[in-house]
């Protein structure tokens, strides 16, 4: 197989040749390396390529036979191998065990070959630190690739790997999916377990899945990956049939609520609301009701239980400081990550009892007020990639904590507001500027109903296909 070959197929197509013996799983890291040295050092997307990948047992067969896999340095854990989350407090730090993530991984076939980059401890949706520097757009290196899971990201688009492992507190899966041109799900709360020691994270705001290219790799990802596990606080509605079944089922017809005016201080871009327009129309064209729909949430809701989180952040960061005798200081946590690791332990802290019913009240608010539509098409980002730097970094020394939420809240006012309520949505690159950067758009489902998610993402990328878009820079 040639690197261009490699760097065209996605994951399942990799896995049906290995099946059909046109190539070997050894021979696809080999590939992977290759398209590594060629354009990593342009984007900085990979922190480590394992010296060892090429030597490591993994499972024959499953969906993925043999794909190599990229691993987000934070999260999921693989077990002795460094996990940094993008910060000096935790350089040199290795995890003791691996995650059910990654043991579901391994069982499906994937290969884990490296860790990628992320913003320090996942808390900005840009894609720079100080641990490891600037992760460039392959679209367009002057300009941000999202975050935090912006190396996945920016790997998967350059070609690295098809597909690599992102966490989505906040938008951390979307926002480099928009911005990189990639499928980028965020699953219902509960649908993927975080155990053995992050079950139902952040009050199940948190959640872990993958960036790859095709809504087929999206499907056998959700085969492979959800399933509850011990510890894990409860279990959602199941599916009736595996997610790659769905691939083929009728959509029937549905009730669509489209967002075409802001849910945040951000105003939409003229091309990106030109985009969420056009899907619109032709989600009507294919049979189904569009209605518009109000912002279903204020932006002060959203803010305050960012702020509200605060003080628990600041615990578990503090703790783990404590157990790896290191102090947080300047030297150790970036400007904006120690403003707010500073607020959090302040005396102005939310208590847990009132950011528990903030966080229930909010659910109910937006429950009630989407609860007439069987998806919604949103914006993912109200802009296209914008340049590294700006206020929205962590590095940023000029904004308070309470500031840096706020214009965080403002930019991702599409995405936290799921993460909160547990809905499945999803980023898919349904657009382009006329600059040529991607432009993601969100479908959001049902509680529990990532089937449909499948069904219409399948009908979207057949109506709207973009696999044959290349970034400026990509491998082979």
């Amino acid at each position: 197989m040639r690197l261009s070959e490699y760097v065209e197929s996605d994951a399942t197509g990799l896995a049906s040749l290995v099946n059909a013996g046109k190539v070997t799983p050894l021979e696809l890291t080999r590939l992977a390396r290759e398209a590594h040295d060629e354009v990593n050092p342009h984007i900085n997307a990979v922190i480590e390529f394992y010296e060892d990948a090429e030597t490591v047992v993994a499972a024959d067969g499953g969906p993925f036979h043999g794909v190599p896999f990229l691993r987000k340095d934070a999260g999921a854990t693989e077990a002795g191998r460094l996990q940094e989350s993008g910060s000096r407090l935790y350089e040199g730090y290795r995890a003791e065990a691996d995650s059910y993530f990654f043991r579901r991984a391994r069982e499906a076939g994937l290969r884990p070959v490296g860790r990628t980059t992320l913003t320090e401890l996942g808390s900005s949706g840009m894609s720079e630190s100080l641990l490891n520097g600037i992760t460039g757009n392959p679209w367009d290196l002057a300009r941000s690739a999202g975050g935090s899971s912006s190396g996945s990201a920016a790997a998967v688009a350059a070609g690295i790997a098809p597909i690599a492992h992102g966490g989505d507190g906040g938008g951390s899966i979307r926002i480099p999916a928009s911005w990189c041109g990639l499928v980028g799900l965020n699953p219902s709360r509960g649908r993927i377990s975080g155990g053995p020691t992050n079950q139902d994270a952040s009050f199940g705001c948190s959640r872990e899945f993958v960036l790859c290219r095709t809504v087929r790799d999206m499907a056998a990802a959700l085969d492979a990956f959800s399933g509850s596990h011990p510890g894990d606080p409860f279990i959602i509605v199941q599916p009736s049939r595996p997610y790659v079944e769905e691939l083929s089922q009728p959509i029937g017809t549905l009730r669509v609520g489209v967002a075409r005016t802001k849910w945040g201080e951000v105003d939409l871009e003229p091309e990106v609301l030109q985009a969420v327009d056009r899907n619109a129309s032709l989600l009507e064209e294919m049979g189904h009701v569009v209605i518009e729909v109000d912002p279903p949430y204020e932006p002060e809701q959203r803010a305050r239980i960012s702020l509200g989180g605060l003080s628990l952040i600041s615990d578990s960061l503090g703790n783990d400081a404590q157990s790896m005798e290191r102090t947080i200081d300047a030297d150790s946590l970036e400007p904006i990550n120690l403003k707010l690791y500073e607020y959090g332990r302040s005396s102005q802290a939310v208590p847990i009892g009132r950011h528990l019913e903030n966080i229930r009240r909010f659910r109910l608010d937006v429950g009630t007020a989407i609860d007439g539509f069987d998806i919604l098409l949103t914006p993912t980002m109200p802009i296209v990639a914008p340049p590294h730097g700006g206020i929205y970094s962590t590095n940023n020394p000029t904004l308070s904590a309470v500031e840096f939420m706020q214009a965080n809240a403002a930019l991702y006012q599409y995405l936290g507001v799921f993460n909160i309520t547990g809905h499945p949505s999803v980023s898919l690159p349904l657009a382009q500027s006329a600059s040529g950067l991607p432009i993601g758009l969100q479908i959001v489902g049902r509680f529990g109903d990532e089937a449909t998610l499948v069904r219409i993402s399948r009908d979207l990328e057949e109506a709207c296909p973009w696999r044959h878009r290349r970034p400026a820079v990509q491998a082979g």
